[in-house]
């Protein structure tokens, strides 16, 4: 459907020849391309709502070193929403304490009673742009609760919550980056891969080079800090799987029937 490239390191790193294999995947994946990248708690965000190998403004970047400790790339697929800008990844909302919450996602909700809400409020049309909202309000809620800002461990608890939540009967593959660390989650089979190299850990939906890629484990939230994976939750059964009826109701919602 679209496909996920995100990158946590120590320091650091050129992505010249990572990003420009996984951009060449956008003839299969045409309907948008995006960049987030991280400076602390600033986002520097780039996107069009165009086929990345299309893209002039792309072609030019790719031609500059671009190097980077933190950042998530995106190619879209659409499903849900018009190929606009404000339904092309990655998404950013801060919380109420400042936290710069971005956000990128491969998959669909089918059904989420605690997403629906957000119809009305978002931005573009997407499902994934709810799962933000979603995610971000949990945040507040917590941080109202405790009458303080969270700890990277209640974060931490709080998304891997969320993704449990929000998880059956949904395919909800994404990379969430919170300003220190980068969240990382799959319940589709062999959809998701990670790298570690040195200090960096790369992720991205296929293997972009000859290296020793490893499949994301499932249904397991992962946070990576600095390249090192700080927390992993514990595994959840909301494993996804196609069915007819799915892809029926994709085909009914992209085409407006």
């Amino acid at each position: 459907m679209c496909e996920l490239f995100g990158v946590s390191a120590a320091r650091k790193v050129r992505l010249n020849s990572l990003l420009q294999e996984f951009f060449s995947h956008s003839m299969e994946h045409p309907h948008g391309w995006g960049m987030a990248f991280f400076y602390e708690n600033a986002v520097s965000l780039e996107k069009q709502p165009e086929n990345a190998c299309k893209s002039m403004y792309l072609k030019q970047r790719l031609r500059a070193n671009m190097e980077a400790d933190q950042m998530i790339a995106h190619i879209r697929l659409a499903t849900r929403g018009l190929l606009e800008y404000e339904n092309t990844h990655p998404f950013v909302k801060r919380d109420r304490s400042g936290r710069t919450w971005t956000l990128a996602h491969n998959g669909t909700i089918f059904e989420s009673q605690a997403l629906n809400p957000y119809v009305h409020s978002q931005k573009g049309q997407t499902d994934s742009e709810r799962i933000l909202l979603y995610t971000v309000d949990r945040i507040n809620g917590e941080e109202q609760k405790k009458g303080r800002s969270l700890s990277q461990r209640e974060r931490f608890a709080v998304i891997d919550a969320v993704l449990k939540e929000i998880t059956p009967e949904n395919k909800v593959n994404l990379l969430l980056f919170d300003g220190e660390m980068l969240y990382v989650h799959t319940n589709y089979r062999d959809s998701l891969h990670f790298l570690r190299k040195e200090t960096a850990a790369f992720v991205s939906t296929r293997p972009l080079d000859k290296e020793k890629w490893e499949k994301v484990p499932m249904n397991t939230l992962l946070a990576f800090e600095s390249g090192r994976c700080k927390y992993t939750g514990k595994p959840h059964e909301n494993e996804f799987f196609d069915s007819e009826e799915k892809m029926r109701m994709l085909f009914l919602d992209y085409a407006g029937l």
